[in-house]
């Protein structure tokens, strides 16, 4: 059955489905821009401490990122079909494996921050701020789990303006709350870091009853109960699995990679902690289109792919290539016009300023690599269920390269701290040719919805 949207142009879907994607990307950097400019306002251990330990939500992020990537490249396929009963398996099936894989999150964050703290620095202020921060932040991890399931399933069929709507809302409540704990606004005592964790806690389980009242009215797809952890069913769980494993061993790999990265910058000292968490800011803000024209370009591609419009899908691929090479320049362009800007506003000690100047610098061509990889491997290779090249792409330029080199600098050569800093986001460009190689063989054109009965 064919969608009266085919009728429109790819361009115009698209945008219909990258705006309002990358508008809730852009929120969501800009909650975590702002949590960095409020938390300068308490002192930079706090940036340093919080920053650190938010590799863990960034490693749980990632586990997300896996489950609704996998649900997404069946759901979107499916959705072509209009299988809704396929979809609603695949949605509880993604809510399943969120739940456990947000379980484990909350136990390492309630009974074993400190423990993890200790994995990025060895200064005690920082370890201590860190462990603080998990504790209290640890029920959000459990709500993030239900919630990201549901929204990305509502993406996947076209529904993204109510699901942005949600964690749109939640976000910016999120910073609304940061402003109350860490200025002690209307009333209230400045709480600082365990403020902030709170604030997260509260804002996530606001998102995550709207997404159950959603699901409640919703006309399409909805939660069913029954369909949570019940993995017996089998041809759609079996391929959940086949097309989710090799996205998480990505993800992992990439994950890992950045964490390293932390870790190794975080070893460093306390200056290069904290410019590392204000460039991080600026550079997720520089790459919110990444995320938008991945999800609605692969949605979309994902969709013509379940009704076998090859043709089609491979002539849109190309204009999304283009679309992303465009976003990625402009994001670089962003980088600098903003750099004096960004400087000026973070209350940052001298080196440390000096530090996020050379690190802006670095990012502004980083984001162009960046914007144009993840939109070939998340929304073109995946829509088809071409999800292990991803994984053997960055297990061979991050774990063969860019992070033994990083080691190297830092630890055994002694380099400056930007030297290192320059050698470990050198790969986005070091796999961008073995990408595009791999996206001209067309292997991703591929129909991957069952026939029979799922």
């Amino acid at each position: 059955m064919h969608d009266k949207t085919n009728k429109t142009g790819f361009g115009c879907q698209l945008a219909t489905l990258a705006i309002p994607i990358t508008l809730q990307n852009l929120i969501n950097a800009g909650v975590g821009a702002a949590d960095v400019f409020m938390l300068s306002f308490v002192n930079q251990t706090a940036i340093a401490g919080v920053s650190l330990a938010s590799q863990l939500v960034f490693v749980h992020q990632l586990f997300l990122s896996t489950i609704a990537t996998g649900a997404t490249m069946l759901a979107a396929q499916y959705w072509g079909k209009r299988d809704t009963p396929a979809i609603e398996k695949i949605l509880g099936i993604a809510l399943g494996v969120s739940l456990f894989i947000s379980l484990a999150s909350f136990i390492v964050a309630f009974f074993c921050n400190t423990l993890f703290m200790g994995l990025f620095s060895t200064e005690a202020d920082l370890i201590e701020t860190g462990a603080l921060y998990l504790r209290m932040v640890s029920p959000a991890f459990l709500l993030a789990g239900f919630s990201g399931a549901w929204l990305c399933v509502k993406r996947s069929i076209e529904r993204v303006r109510s699901a942005v709507a949600i964690s749109s809302a939640s976000l910016l409540l999120n910073v609304f709350f940061n402003a109350v704990a860490i200025f002690g606004l209307f009333g209230f005592p400045q709480s600082g870091v365990y403020g902030v964790a709170i604030a997260t806690v509260f804002s996530r389980l606001i998102e995550a009853l709207c997404c159950l009242v959603d699901s409640l009215v919703s006309k399409s797809v909805r939660i069913k109960p029954k369909h949570i952890f019940k993995f017996d069913e089998t041809v759609l769980f079996k391929d959940f699995l086949h097309y989710s494993l090799p996205v998480g061993g990505n993800y992992l790999v990439w994950g890992l990679g950045f964490t390293m990265y932390s870790l190794i910058m975080g070893r460093l000292g306390g200056d290069m902690a904290a410019a590392n968490a204000a460039s991080s800011v600026v550079r997720n803000l520089a790459t919110v289109t990444a995320g938008g024209l991945a999800g609605g370009g692969g949605i979309l591609l994902g969709k013509e792919l379940g009704q076998s419009l090859f043709d089609k899908a491979r002539k849109d691929a190309g204009r999304l290539c283009r679309a992303a090479l465009f976003c990625g320049i402009a994001g670089g362009l962003l980088i600098l016009a903003t750099r004096p800007l960004v400087i000026s506003v973070m209350q940052l000690d001298g080196n440390a300023e000096q530090l996020l100047g050379a690190m802006l610098l670095v990012n502004a061509y980083y984001v162009i690599g960046k914007t144009m990889n993840s939109t070939v491997i998340v929304g073109i290779f995946c829509a088809g269920g071409d999800s292990r090249f991803g994984l053997v792409c960055d297990a061979f330029t991050m774990w063969g390269f860019a992070v033994p080199l990083g080691l190297l600098a830092a630890f055994v050569f002694r380099f400056p701290p930007m030297v290192v800093y320059f050698i470990l986001f050198l790969d986005e460009f070091v796999k961008m040719p073995f990408i595009y190689r791999h996206y001209h063989r067309y292997g991703w054109l591929k129909n991957i919805t069952r026939k029979e009965n799922v």
